[in-house]
């Protein structure tokens, strides 16, 4: 089934693709989104190979993803997708939460992880959450990660006692000035502090650097 592209919108607006292979389910979802000012539904497609083939014509903001689907797994599409468009934002928008798919999606680059059984508010709240660059994990999500991270695990790697203290703020959504506030350095000082902790972690992007946090369980700490 060819992936359906939607007429051009406003790109004030945040753009969105659906990824589920139940036509229902994404008439459903595009239904909730499309009552959103600031909202707007761009493509549908039934699997990652399809999404993965319209991306860049598509330039969606927000991927949203369902697990369960033909063809190329989660996990690989999320890190194509991510490729493809480093600065899109990928939220997994499933039936099921088992820890370890719940830990793969966040590796590879999801943002966010929300079950099918959230409320259409909490949806909407969710979409904006990860379009601004701020994880957002469902209930059921956060459990299992806590339950992951109750085995031992050593402190991230060679972060010094002050950078993780930035990276926490980090994880909480502060940002720059709100971290130097807080910890009564300069601005400027936060700038090399996150420059050093992107560099140890591996990651691209303080959205990146706040979902490790949240593995490691700094973010509320």
């Amino acid at each position: 089934m060819p992936a359906t592209r939607l007429p051009d919108v406003d790109h004030t607006r945040l753009r969105l693709l659906l990824v589920d292979d139940h036509a229902i389910v994404r008439e459903g979802i595009r239904a909730v989104l499309e009552e959103q000012p600031d909202l707007a539904v761009v493509g549908e497609c039934g699997s990652g190979d399809e999404a993965i083939a319209v991306a860049e014509s598509l330039a969606p903001d927000i991927v949203l993803l369902d697990l369960c689907m033909p063809g190329t797994g989660p996990v690989e599409t999320i890190r194509k997708l991510r490729a493809l468009l480093p600065s899109l934002r990928v939220m997994v928008f499933t039936s099921f939460g088992e820890d370890e798919i719940v830990r793969d999606t966040l590796d590879a680059g999801a943002t966010g992880f929300l079950l099918k059984d959230a409320m259409q508010d909490e949806l909407v709240s969710a979409i904006r959450s990860v379009a601004a660059g701020q994880p957002w994990l469902a209930p059921a999500a956060q459990r299992q990660l806590m339950e992951m991270l109750r085995r031992p695990e050593q402190p991230p790697d060679a972060l010094t006692s002050r950078e993780t203290d930035v990276l926490r703020l980090i994880a909480q959504g502060c940002s720059n000035k709100a971290i130097a506030r807080t910890l009564g350095i300069t601005e400027g000082t936060v700038k090399g502090y996150v420059s050093q902790i992107l560099a140890k972690l591996g990651v691209e992007d303080r959205t990146q650097a706040a979902l490790h946090a949240v593995r490691k369980g700094l973010a509320s700490n």
